[in-house]
């Protein structure tokens, strides 16, 4: 699944989602399945919240390929089809991947140097990550 509007302005699920999109995945993945009423609810705690925009959000993160949606009685269940660690894990792959094709050798080389700057143990685990892939080739 790739999220096709990456907002470089934005932190946190507001790279990838719109507000109201980033508070349902939230509730969603703090829960089990839940109903549209079920997230209509939990949203209202902080602000009212139309139920037909909440149907609408839902089923477009359901045509994203976030979210299932299956029928139980007459209602429909929603769940995401990753965890918010998958989700995050898939997302960063796939924009590293975006960022060497495009930028190659100078992607890596900003990747080092600001990894450098931020947090010396992600720099010796980089280095370990390194090693293995050397003994595997």
């Amino acid at each position: 699944m790739k999220i096709q509007n990456f907002k470089f302005n934005e932190r946190g699920l507001n790279r990838f989602f719109g507000p109201l999109e980033s508070k349902i995945m939230n509730i969603l993945w703090d829960g089990s399945e839940l109903t549209i009423k079920n997230v209509q609810q939990k949203l209202e705690q902080e602000k009212a919240v139309n139920f037909n925009t909440v149907m609408t959000v839902m089923n477009r993160l359901v045509d994203k390929g976030v979210l299932q949606k299956r029928t139980e009685g007459r209602s429909f269940l929603y769940r995401p089809i990753l965890s918010k660690d998958q989700f995050f894990e898939t997302q960063s792959k796939e924009l590293t991947h975006e960022l060497i094709e495009e930028f190659g050798s100078l992607a890596v080389s900003q990747m080092l140097d600001v990894l450098e700057e931020v947090d010396q143990d992600l720099l010796e685990k980089l280095e370990q990550k390194l090693k293995e892939l050397k003994k595997e080739n």
